[in-house]
């Protein structure tokens, strides 16, 4: 079992990022951002708490329609459900625990994310129970760098 959970053959593409310079402000899009070992993606309000098991928050873009279906919307844009990170092509949730590239910085799943009690308000009433299952992953920064929209998603193997 451990052989499959450690393998991933397919690779993903970063889509989208985000970043809030102040908790519960709108996100500002961005195409490239900076990521900050042990602490989270430069200008976000998380890098004020170093170490930190949410750092970069991440969701998977297949799940958008999904989500668009269940609450009624025709699109969900990625900013409404307030991650950092939007990746496609590979599945996030098996990188909750594993180690993963994107780009040339190395992070380290750090569990599920949960949707917050906003998403009532963003998504409309049943909008905390349509993300649960679908809110994607929180991440730790092991080793910094720079990420771009269009670099690979690629897993590593299990956290260290």
């Amino acid at each position: 079992m451990a052989k499959l959970l450690a393998t991933m053959p397919q690779q993903g593409r970063l889509d989208w990022i985000g970043i809030r310079e102040v908790k519960r402000e709108p996100l500002t899009i961005v195409s490239e951002v900076e990521v900050l070992k042990n602490s989270g993606l430069a200008g976000d309000h998380r890098t004020q708490r170093e170490g930190g098991k949410r750092q970069v928050t991440l969701i998977q873009a297949e799940h958008l329609p999904v989500l668009a279906a269940i609450t009624g919307h025709d699109v969900i844009p990625p900013e409404w459900l307030r991650r950092n990170l939007v990746v496609s092509g590979v599945n996030l949730y098996a990188l909750r625990k594993s180690r993963f590239m994107i780009g040339d910085v190395l992070f380290e799943g750090a569990g599920t994310c949960p949707p917050c009690s906003r998403m009532e308000t963003i998504l409309g009433p049943g909008g905390y129970n349509a993300m649960r299952g679908h809110g994607g992953i929180n991440a730790k920064v092991i080793e910094g760098g720079v990420i771009r929209v269009g670099d690979c998603v690629e897993m590593i193997g299990e956290e260290g």
